[in-house]
């Protein structure tokens, strides 16, 4: 949404392996058992090549699915295995369970073994995740919070696309029904704070008592990268630990956690500009070259262990405005580099699936489209290509945009909805009142698709779509659709 500016612990192992048993430890400091142990083996070695084994023992509450991921350091290469489903995206090896072998009670345990290639050091993993969790240590004890924050009630599952559908872990579908957190876009470059009213745990739960199980949090490149205009008590280290706290504090209410990129540094002074500045203080038609891709590496090594976090890679963008071909904008879309009516050097959606994937992320990505991710005409024939195969469409829509009718949707949306995931980051109208959104609301209902209403934020609704009145979850006119809906549906 193009919103007016506002004013106001770990486990060390041996260097190499050696053929035969390698069992990495188990640390308790409390005396607990772990959440789960993983014992992990070299059962053969030669020159460049090596067989491993991994047996799982689920020590919590029963799974009906599972997924264990570690990290070579060595630069070994997983080439096949069995009793499990393998892969790898750069050092991070994940293997699934196959249709077979996905259930595991309590106490259960699942061998595994695969083949693999070395060079020079076989190291032996040291972190290994189920589903998630870290294996081999005892959690710590969650801190009783204050009267005043109970107790958060669940925690977000890992996501990942099959077909055209977002899953957990255990294969089950999920939809992002949800709200936009916006504040984190530009109060820190206006030298005002880091978010626009209050986080704290009892702000979230408010919002998961609307029955969401999704937020998305708008973020700025300039106050994460911690560049000089930006005071320093909100940016760099500072903005990135209170984001860091809002996403764990979203993911203990259940809910998945949308990071954006909203604002970002590029002059733009062609058609339809929202300033002039240089700096990110308003939405640029793309993202830039100079500072774009850096912003999505770092955010991804910082949330790449937590694959309930999705990455949506830029909010709005409007290339469409700055040329007349349609060619042309969404060559830039996909491509960047030097775009017509652009005076800065672009980064395309490429550039950025390929900054996230480098840092061997493999969360889920969301790509919004041309006219403010109100096109999706041509999403297909120029989707960047994701070796992760993660990749979602996303889809903003206002009762006053192009494509805000039925019609539009049955002949743009529906197709690009056959064939992968396609989230609504931002739904929302400008009348106070909640006719329009629940006309979308119902057709992406009657297609099992996802939805996010702007904005979780305390603004006069008649100047922008503003779903509350109050912190604590006091609805607006309009905002009363979003959560009674949302409620009817998850109540």
């Amino acid at each position: 949404m193009r919103h007016p500016p506002r004013s106001a612990l770990l486990l060390v192992a041996g260097a190499v392996a050696v053929v035969g048993s390698v069992v990495v430890p188990v640390v308790t400091a409390s005396g607990a058992a772990p959440a789960c142990t993983v014992e992990y083996s070299v059962t053969s070695q030669w020159d460049s090549g090596f067989q491993g084994a991994v047996k799982i023992t689920n020590n919590r509450a029963a799974v009906s699915g599972w997924a264990l991921t570690f990290d070579f350091a060595g630069g070994q290469k997983v080439s096949q295995g069995w009793n499990a489903k393998w892969s790898q995206s750069g050092t991070t090896v994940t293997a699934t369970n196959e249709s077979w072998n996905g259930s595991l009670a309590t106490g259960a345990s699942v061998s595994a073994g695969f083949l693999a290639s070395w060079s020079g050091s076989n190291a032996v993993p040291t972190v290994f995740k189920l589903n998630g969790t870290t294996c081999n240590v005892d959690s710590e004890p969650t801190p009783t919070p204050p009267p005043t924050e109970p107790p958060a009630s669940g925690s977000a599952p890992a996501l990942h696309v099959v077909g055209n559908k977002l899953v957990d872990a255990a294969g089950k579908a999920r939809r992002l029904l949800g709200v936009n957190r916006s504040g984190g876009e530009f109060m820190c470059v206006q030298g005002y704070g880091i978010f626009d009213g209050p986080v704290d745990d009892a702000a979230i739960k408010a919002i998961a008592d609307w029955k969401a199980n999704a937020v998305r949090i708008p973020l700025n490149e300039e106050c994460w990268l911690g560049l000089s205009n930006v005071k320093p008590e909100y940016a760099g280290a500072d903005y990135i630990k209170a984001v860091k706290d809002l996403v764990a504090r979203v993911e203990a209410r259940g809910m998945t956690p949308i990071v954006e990129l909203h604002w970002t540094h590029g002059q733009y002074t062609g058609n339809s500009a929202g300033c002039s500045d240089v700096h990110a203080t308003c939405q640029k038609p793309m993202p830039d070259a100079q500072y774009t891709p850096s912003f999505w590496s770092s955010v991804a090594d910082t949330f790449k262990d937590d694959q309930a976090v999705a990455f949506d890679l830029f909010n709005e963008p409007y290339p469409d405005r700055a040329t007349s071909s349609v060619t042309d904008a969404w060559k830039c879309w996909k491509d960047g580099g030097t775009c017509p009516g652009i005076s800065y050097e672009v980064a395309g959606m490429q550039d950025l699936v390929d900054a996230v994937r480098s840092t061997g992320a493999e969360n889920v990505i969301l790509a919004g489209g041309l006219a403010y991710s109100n096109d999706l005409s041509q999403w297909l024939t120029y989707r960047p290509s994701d070796p992760a195969g993660n990749l979602v469409a996303a889809y903003h829509v206002y009762n006053f945009n192009t494509c805000s009718s039925e019609s539009c949707w049955n002949s743009t949306l529906a197709p690009v909805a056959a064939q992968v995931p396609l989230v609504a980051g931002e739904i929302g109208e400008n009348t106070c009142s909640h006719g329009f959104v629940d006309q979308v609301m119902k057709w992406f209902d009657d297609r099992n698709l996802s939805y996010l209403g702007w904005t979780w934020n305390t603004w006069d609704c008649s100047s922008g779509p503003s779903l509350i009145s109050n912190y604590d979850g006091t609805p607006t006119s309009y905002g009363i659709g979003l959560r009674d809906h949302l409620r009817a549906l998850n109540g």
